[in-house]
C-alpha cells in the first residue's frame, strides 16, 4: 500500500501533533489544523507517546502506522474465523484484506486504509475487533473499544457502533424472527430518520455563502451528484450481502447469514439516513458529516468474505492457485499505488533523503528557516505536478497562508474560519504571474516573510536562499 506520512489528510493530524510536541511551531496559522481536532484526542494521544518514549514523530508515526495495520489485520482474521471454519478460507480473506487496502469505497474519498497514520486506521482497527468479540459472544468487551474509537474518531465509531448494533440484533434473535418482522428495520429508519431532524440550532442556522463555497470544493458531499458506478459501488453491496444471506441461510451456514443479514439492514438503514441527511436543504449543515462514509465498513467486510470465499470454493490448497491470486491482486494494487504517487517512493520512510523536488523544498525549509517564518506559495500547490499531495504546514513544519484544496475541508467543519481562508486565498488569486509588488503585499497583509516559488523562473528583486530544479526559496525584502 506505500507509505506517505504528511499527505491530504495528514497535513491537518500530522501538523497538530507536532504543533503538540512543540508548541512554538505554527503560531500565525494553527487555527486550520487545531479547530478540526478538537473533537479527536488522537493528536493528543500520539503527542503524548513522543513525549513518554523520546521516540521521534516521523518514527513514531511509521511504528503506530504498522501498528494499525496489524490490528487491521488481525480483527479480519478474528472475524475470518468465526465466520469460516476452514483455516484457508480464513487466509484467503486476510490475504485478500491486505491486498486491497487501498481500494477505494465508491464516492466517499475513502480508502479500505490510509497510507499514513490515521485515526480512521486506528478506529477502524479497534472496531473490527469490537465486531470480533460480538460474533464471539462476548458483547459487552465491545463496549470500551467502541468507546476508545469514538475518542479517537467520532464520525467512523458512530458508524462502528450503528453496525455493531444491528450485528447484536441478529445474534439475539433468529432468522426466522428477523423475517417474520422484517419491516422493523425500516420502521428504525424512520425513527432514525425523525432524530436526525430535531431542531438543534446549529443545525438550522443559515450558512454563509464562503462555507457553500468550500463545501462546493469537495464534490462527493453530495450525494445526489454521483455518477451511476458510485451510486452502483453503494448499492451494489447491499443487494451482494442480502444474496450472501439467502444462499448461506439455505445452506445451513447461520453465522455467515446473520452476519450477512447485519451488514444489508445497516446499509439499508444508513443510506436511507443519508438520503434524507443529504436531500432535505435544511439539513444542509450536516453535509460535512458525510454519512455516505458508513460504507467504509462493508467494503471491509465485503472485501473480506470475498476473498474467504475464493479460499475455501477455489483456491483450496493449489500452491498455484494460491501464488497467481496472491500475485495479481498484490501486483495490481501496487501498479495503482505507484501510478497515483508516481513522483514520490513507494515507501517514504524517515531518514531517507527525498527524491521528490517539492519534498526536497520542505526539508530544506524545516531545517533552515525561523521557526516563525510565516509563508506563502501557490494555494493549489497540492495538485502541481509531481507533488503528490504532500502538505507544505506537515512537512515544512512552518505556518502557511491557507491553500485553496485541504484548507477548504476544515472550512466546511468548522465555518466561522470561512472569512478567513476566503480572505488568504483570495489574497493568492493569480498566483503564477505574482512580481515582487504582489509579495511585498501579502508581507503588507498578513506578515509573510518567505515564499516557495518555482525556479528558475522566480520574480525579481526576491532574496533566494536555495533551490533545486522545479522551486526556489525567497525571503520578501
Amino acid at each position: 500500500m506505500g507509505y506517505h506520512p504528511g499527505i491530504e489528510d495528514d497535513g491537518a493530524y500530522l501538523a497538530a501533533i507536532k504543533s503538540n510536541v512543540n508548541p512554538a511551531l505554527y503560531p500565525h496559522d494553527a487555527e486550520f489544523f487545531r479547530t478540526q481536532l478538537q473533537a479527536t484526542f488522537f493528536d493528543k494521544w500520539v503527542a503524548g507517546f513522543v513525549h513518554l518514549t523520546g521516540i521521534p514523530v516521523p518514527w513514531t508515526e511509521l511504528i503506530w502506522q504498522c501498528a494499525s495495520i496489524l490490528l487491521i489485520v488481525f480483527g479480519c482474521w478474528s472475524i475470518a474465523r468465526v465466520l469460516f471454519a476452514e483455516e484457508r478460507a480464513q487466509w484467503a480473506g486476510v490475504a485478500m484484506v491486505a491486498a486491497m487496502l487501498t481500494l477505494p469505497v465508491a464516492g466517499t474519498a475513502l480508502y479500505l486504509a490510509d497510507q499514513h497514520l490515521h485515526p480512521r486506521n486506528v478506529a477502524t482497527a479497534i472496531i473490527l475487533l469490537a465486531v470480533s468479540r460480538i460474533l464471539a459472544s462476548k458483547r459487552w468487551q465491545a463496549v470500551p473499544l467502541l468507546l476508545l474509537a469514538f475518542v479517537l474518531h467520532p464520525i467512523m465509531a458512530a458508524m462502528g457502533i450503528s453496525f455493531c448494533f444491528f450485528l447484536t440484533m441478529t445474534t439475539l434473535e433468529s432468522v426466522q424472527t428477523w423475517l417474520s418482522n422484517w419491516r422493523s428495520p425500516w420502521r428504525t429508519v424512520r425513527r432514525g430518520s425523525l432524530a436526525a431532524v430535531v431542531p438543534l440550532g446549529w443545525i438550522f442556522e443559515p450558512p454563509n455563502p464562503i462555507w457553500h463555497r468550500a463545501l462546493d470544493t469537495r464534490t462527493y458531499y453530495y450525494l445526489y451528484k454521483w455518477t451511476w458506478y458510485e451510486w452502483l459501488g453503494a448499492l451494489g453491496p447491499l443487494l451482494l450481502f442480502w444474496l450472501l444471506w439467502h444462499v448461506a441461510r439455505n445452506r445451513g451456514n447461520t453465522v455467515l447469514a446473520r452476519f450477512a443479514l447485519a451488514v444489508f439492514v445497516y446499509g439499508v438503514f444508513q443510506q436511507a439516513v443519508a438520503m434524507i441527511m443529504l436531500g432535505t436543504p435544511a439539513l444542509v449543515r450536516l453535509t460535512p458529516l458525510q454519512p455516505m462514509r458508513f460504507l467504509h465498513l462493508i467494503y471491509f467486510f465485503l472485501t473480506l468474505i470475498a476473498g474467504s470465499l475464493l479460499g475455501k470454493y477455489l483456491l483450496n490448497t493449489s500452491v498455484w492457485r494460491w501464488a497467481a491470486f496472491l500475485l495479481v491482486v498484490n501486483a495490481g494494487m501496487f501498479y495503482a499505488q505507484r501510478q497515483m504517487y508516481s513522483a514520490s517512493a513507494h515507501l517514504e520512510f524517515p531518514g531517507i533523503a527525498p527524491r521528490n523536488p517539492w519534498l526536497q523544498a520542505f526539508a530544506w525549509i524545516r531545517q533552515n528557516t525561523p521557526t516563525g517564518a510565516y509563508f506563502a506559495l501557490d494555494p493549489q500547490y497540492m495538485a502541481a505536478p509531481g507533488e503528490d499531495y504532500h502538505s507544505f504546514r506537515a512537512l515544512a513544519e512552518r505556518s502557511q497562508l491557507a491553500d485553496a484544496i485541504k484548507d477548504t475541508a476544515v472550512v466546511t467543519q468548522v465555518p466561522e474560519l470561512g472569512p478567513e481562508w476566503a480572505k488568504q486565498v483570495d489574497a493568492q488569486q493569480g498566483w503564477q504571474s505574482f512580481q515582487l509588488a504582489d509579495f511585498e503585499r501579502l508581507k503588507s497583509e498578513f506578515g509573510v516573510d518567505w515564499v516557495l516559488v518555482s525556479y528558475p523562473h522566480q520574480p525579481a528583486g526576491l532574496a533566494c536562499h536555495w533551490h533545486n530544479d522545479s522551486l526556489t526559496v525567497c525571503r520578501v525584502p
